[in-house]
């Protein structure tokens, strides 16, 4: 289990550093989801998509395994996506005044919304499933909170290739 876990993670973080390059940032190829690698993260996730499960071991490295909640994981989450700026629930924010009802959605830094689509094509390739960033995209477009700059770039970047 711990090694394939960090099996996946390397492999992972090897096809955004090749994608990160053809970006033109290839230090964010580099620093890539580096915090995936501290225990409070690690084990976790470790735990989540390769558990004690048979079923998890034949499925792979995907977040709709367990119809239970995983507290966690949650929380690794939760702590991954806060160190880690290039994904886009990091940039929305959660003002006192208004709460859930209405967050303020920030622009995204260009080479965190590179890493971003870096990081898609990255899993897709790590995930055995090619260079399917595209259709990704469209099936999850709308579950994302994207600042309008942010989109825009998002989807020049993915029309590119």
């Amino acid at each position: 289990m711990f090694f394939k876990y960090l099996s996946y993670i390397i492999r992972h973080k090897w096809y955004v550093f090749l994608e990160c390059c053809k970006e033109g940032i290839p230090w964010r190829g580099v620093v890539h989801d580096l915090s995936k690698l501290r225990p409070s993260e690690f084990f976790p996730y470790m735990r989540h998509f390769y558990g004690h499960s048979r079923e998890k071991e034949k499925e792979g490295y995907s977040k709709n395994m367990d119809k239970k909640p995983d507290h966690a994981f949650d929380e690794a989450w939760l702590k991954h996506i806060h160190r880690n700026p290039h994904h886009w629930q990091y940039w929305v924010l959660v003002e006192d005044k208004t709460g859930l009802g209405a967050p303020k959605v920030l622009p995204m830094p260009d080479k965190y919304i590179k890493e971003m689509v870096c990081d898609w094509r990255g899993a897709g390739k790590a995930q055995g499933f090619g260079d399917n960033t595209k259709a990704w995209y469209e099936k999850h477009k709308n579950t994302m909170v994207l600042h309008p700059l942010t989109l825009f770039e998002v989807e020049k970047l993915l029309r590119r290739r």
